[in-house]
This record gives C-alpha cells, structure tokens and sequence, in this order.
C-alpha cells in the first residue's frame, strides 16, 4: 500500500477503530493503562504536530479576533456550568452527581480539545487561544462558580494549570512553529503523516481512559452516564449556536462548539475527589471518556463534509 493511502485507511476507520479498543480495555484494561504516564507526552507530540502546519500569521488573526475569544470564555464558564446544574436538576440525580458534573462544567477547557480541532479541520490557533485563556482565569471563575452553584468552597492551584497547559500545549506548538520556519517545505512530507498519527494517538488514549476507569463504566450508572451526555451535547450546541449568532464563521463556530463541549475532566476529578470525595468523581470519569468519542465524531463527520 503506497504511504498516502495508509492515512487516508486510518483516518476512515477511526470511529470503528475507537469501538475496537475501548472493547479491548474493557476486556483486558493492561493492554493499554500502561499509558497514563505518558499522556501529557502523547499530548505534546501531536501539539509539535499542530506546530508543523500552522504560521505566526495563524496567531496574528486570532489576536485580531480577540472578542471571539472573550466570546468563548464567557461561553465556557456560562453554558457548561449551568447546563449541569440545569441538567442534574431537572433529571433528579443524586447529590454526589449533582456536585461533580457541576464542578466538570466549572472546569476550563482541555488540552484534548486542542487535538479534536486539529482533526476537525477547525480553527487550531483560535482553539489554542481559547484553552489558556479560560485555563489562566479558571483559579478565579472555576471556584467562584462552584461556590454560586453548590455553596461549596473549593481551591485551583494557579500555577500547576499555567505549567500543565504551557507543558502540554504551548512548548510544543512553539517548537512546531519553529521547526517549519526554519526547515519549510521539508516537512511537507511529514504533514501527510500527522493526522493520521495523532487520530492514533487519541484512539490509544481513549482506549486507556476506558481502562482505567473499567469499574465504572462496567456499573454504567445510568442517571450519571445521561447527564453527561447531555452535558456534554448542550456544551457543543451551546458553543456553536453562540458563535453563530455572534456572527463567526462557520470555522470558528465549530472550533467554540468544541472548547465549550470538552472540559478538563482531568481537573474536575481532581477537584472532585479533593473537595467533595470519591464518589463525586464519577461524572468527570465518564466525562473524560465521552467527550473524546463525541468530538472524534464530530471531527469525523466535519472533515467528511469537507472532503
């Protein structure tokens, strides 16, 4: 098979591929949690990735459009901690889920939010600059907005997020920039090869998030698994329709709908299990796992439509 065609064979084989492995880590989670330790890393990789296809003048249009950033913050820190209030609410779960989809829809976006992007054929530069910013005012928001909600109070250590995101997200995408600058059509070659690599990556690092949290996916609390699911729907709506009617183009709405649908559920457990216990955790667990598969969806079917 010539090497253009083997991207193209992964890239049409991504969302059966996905199911493949997550059944694969529900069966035998050892296969594939032995990655945890390298998530950032694999993260980091496909950010070097993003790096090699993007220019300086990518982020010079993104400062010009510095109120659609101001939009999406306001979008993230609104729509998602609301709609899980609403949600949990409206469809009686019980209090420890209540609290932890709350205190997910209270969380930034993530650093996976970045790759989906990518892959979706979105606005990458604009989506980069949407994480740090709603990562930078998240210690302020993210603890005023659980408190408004649940009465509870919580704490989000400043500079381990600023260092997590610029670890993950900003070093790699900086070197990715130089590396094209310096190198130019050199790379080329190496373009046709990246979506493919970290559709790869994201499939392993979906199949590891199912393992590591086989016991709870294999209970499936039902009310908890809805609630996300909604959650995580309305987050995507949300984020679309508002850039829309904001007057963005279709791009850009579809790079908001995915930095408000997919949270730093990584942060949200964290917080979870600090501040309110372990059972409180559970919607951050399956939020971790479902807004992967939803924006690898979505990133499927959008780059289809583009084809």
């Amino acid at each position: 098979m010539p090497a253009p065609a083997i991207p193209r064979f992964i890239e049409r084989r991504f969302i059966p591929a996905t199911v493949l492995l997550s059944a694969l880590a529900l069966y035998e989670p050892a296969l594939f949690i032995w990655l945890k330790p390298h998530i950032a890393l694999s993260l980091g990789v496909i950010m070097f990735g993003m790096g090699l296809t993007l220019r300086l003048e990518d982020f010079r249009d993104v400062l010009r459009k510095w109120r659609i950033v101001g939009l999406g913050v306001v979008l993230q820190y609104t729509v998602m901690p609301l709609a899980a209030f609403a949600v949990c609410t409206l469809i009686g779960v019980p209090r420890e889920v209540l609290v932890g989809t709350v205190v997910v829809g209270a969380c930034p976006g993530g650093t996976a939010s970045n790759v989906i992007a990518y892959l979706a054929r979105a606005n990458v530069p604009l989506s980069v600059t949407m994480t740090l910013a709603s990562t930078l005012v998240a210690p302020l928001l993210t603890p005023a907005i659980i408190y408004l909600l649940l009465r509870e109070q919580v704490h989000v250590d400043f500079w381990a997020m600023v260092a997590s995101v610029t670890r993950i997200v900003v070093l790699p995408l900086a070197g990715g920039l130089v590396a094209r600058h310096l190198l130019g059509r050199r790379v080329d070659r190496l373009l046709d090869w990246f979506p493919s690599l970290s559709i790869t990556v994201i499939m392993l690092l979906i199949a590891c998030i199912v393992g590591l949290n086989r016991a709870t996916i294999l209970t499936w609390p039902w009310l908890a698994a809805l609630a996300v699911m909604l959650h995580n729907g309305i987050g995507l709506a949300g984020g679309y329709a508002g850039a829309r009617l904001a007057g963005c183009t279709r791009r850009d709405a579809r790079t908001m709908a995915i930095e408000v649908g997919m949270q730093n559920s990584g942060l949200g457990v964290a917080l979870a299990v600090k501040h309110f216990g372990v059972a409180t955790a559970l919607p951050g667990a399956l939020f971790s796992l479902w807004h992967n598969l939803t924006g690898v969806g979505l990133a499927r079917i959008w780059r289809k439509g583009e084809a």
